[in-house]
């Protein structure tokens, strides 16, 4: 058979699986020979994939798969049959294909796939770049092309023009759990187009326990086929080592969920306190009693808004009891101080922790005037820690004492409205260290580039860990964290 005729019959097959996958990934690679000897085809759970698209795809509603794994399943194989797979069984289609970093879409999905695409039948049809893989059809290079990009929450606009009016788009996101929020958004705002093959799909280690790619398997679970791949059941995974893991870090530790399991954790890489955490101490207010925090003194931390949507709370915290006074956009500093004193006097608090940015200079001042400056520490989130050679700042130390106090049996809210306020603000803020190895905690202006609120509760309570307390009755206990 000569080159046209081959190419002829090459391509009626390629149109015959458009709209079959696993058929097109049986098809296109030379399974059971040189480098594939040992492999006979696809394993099962990218069968199960495969054939989800298969019996879905549709274009009437963009199909959506999110799968979350342990590690060495093949997942970089999947993506690469994909976007193969897209491009090469629909004429014209465009792509986009990101992930969590820069060297990762390099160094690994977009080098596997030139793994593949030396693998293919039809390779000869696409030229693979660096940076994109498109067809060698002349005047088709624009318009029949899938392009791998890194994203940048400060430059989003390559992923608001995924347009394709009536043909077909494929969106990957790898690794997926450290793809910023506004990346998924603008995505989503942007596969609209009607009668059109949409395909977006999101890999990934589950690394994170908040972000778009845990509500793929949860908010917006019914939107997405969500799938957790157990390496364990995985063909080509080290079965030993996965073994070995689960020995040495123990079946239900955040480790293996992670890496072994495809299960996100109970708290992220990154994550300082975890939704257990905060849900337990929920759990265990109900048992709390009175003599469990006698003699503890009582602790205000207040915490003053700044602008915009930010609200202005107050919390005590007596021994292993935590509860929020106050909490209100409110921008009129004397109003709030009024709010402050009037809970003074009905607290007694033993020490006011208070929050020195934004208008809390006002505040103190007021609250000296009041005859209150004897109860009054002024805190600055910025400045040194107690513990400087642990801690960046006075903030990442009083929310690392508040994880602490957590585990130590800190009790919390179990009422509706606070105790959903306080778990989403304790369970926001990631952390990292920083290049004198010290704990820093991750400032409120990135929390809200990821689509975060102010954390104004979890806020308050940490200042009540500003410094230790003893009772103004020189009797009772304090506990320093």
């Amino acid at each position: 058979m000569n080159a046209i005729d081959f190419d002829r019959e090459l391509a009626a097959d390629m149109g015959a699986l458009s709209k079959d996958p696993l058929k097109w990934v049986r098809y296109a690679f030379p399974w059971g020979k040189g480098e594939l000897a040992d492999y006979p085809g696809p394993d099962t759970w990218q069968t199960d994939i495969l054939s989800y698209i298969r019996d879905g795809l549709s274009t009437d509603r963009p199909l959506r798969a999110a799968v979350a794994s342990g590690h060495g399943i093949g997942k970089s194989a999947l993506v690469a049959w994909l976007i193969l797979w897209a491009i090469s069984t629909c004429p014209d289609a465009k792509g986009v294909v990101t992930a969590n970093t820069g060297t990762q879409l390099k160094t690994k999905t977009w080098a596997e796939l030139g793994k593949w695409h030396n693998r293919f039948i039809a390779r000869h049809w696409f030229d693979l770049s660096a940076t994109s893989i498109a067809a060698r059809e002349k005047g088709h290079e624009p318009s029949w092309r899938v392009d791998s990009i890194v994203w940048s929450k400060n430059n989003s606009e390559a992923f608001a023009g995924l347009h394709n009016q009536g043909k077909r788009i494929i969106v990957v996101f790898d690794e997926a759990s450290a793809i910023d929020d506004i990346i998924w958004e603008v995505t989503e705002g942007a596969l609209t187009d009607k009668g059109t093959e949409i395909l977006w799909f999101a890999f990934g280690n589950p690394t994170r326990n908040t972000g778009r790619f845990r509500e793929c398997f949860r908010k917006h679970r019914d939107l997405w086929r969500h799938v957790s791949i157990d390496s364990r059941t995985a063909a080509m995974t080290n079965k030993e080592q996965l073994k070995q893991w689960a020995e040495t870090y123990g079946e239900e530790s955040d480790f293996v969920k992670v890496r072994v399991r495809g299960e996100f954790p109970d708290v992220s890489d990154r994550q300082l306190i975890g939704t257990e955490a905060v849900r337990a101490a929920m759990e265990r207010s109900r048992e709390l009693a009175a003599r469990d925090i006698a003699g503890a003194p009582k602790i205000f931390g207040v915490d003053v808004a700044g602008t915009g949507e930010d609200c202005s709370a107050v919390w005590m915290r007596q021994g292993l009891r935590a509860k929020r006074l106050y909490k209100k956009n409110i921008k009129d500093v004397l109003a709030f101080g009024d709010v402050v004193t009037d809970l003074i006097q009905r607290e007694n608090p033993d020490t006011v922790f208070l929050d020195m940015g934004a208008m809390g200079s006002p505040l103190l001042d007021q609250l000296r005037r009041l005859g209150f400056g004897h109860l009054v520490q002024g805190v600055y989130f910025g400045g040194a820690a107690i513990r400087a050679d642990l801690y960046a700042d006075k903030r990442t130390e009083m929310w690392h004492k508040t994880a602490l106090w957590l585990k130590d049996g800190g009790t919390l809210p179990d009422k509706a409205a606070e105790s959903q306020d306080i778990e989403e603000d304790l369970t926001g803020p990631e952390y990292f260290y920083n290049d004198k190895g010290k704990m820093k905690l991750e400032s409120k202006d990135d929390m809200k580039d990821r689509g975060l609120h102010s954390p104004d509760d979890a806020d308050a309570l940490a200042l009540t860990f500003a410094a230790p307390v003893y009772p103004r009755s020189g009797h009772g206990r304090v506990i320093e964290y």
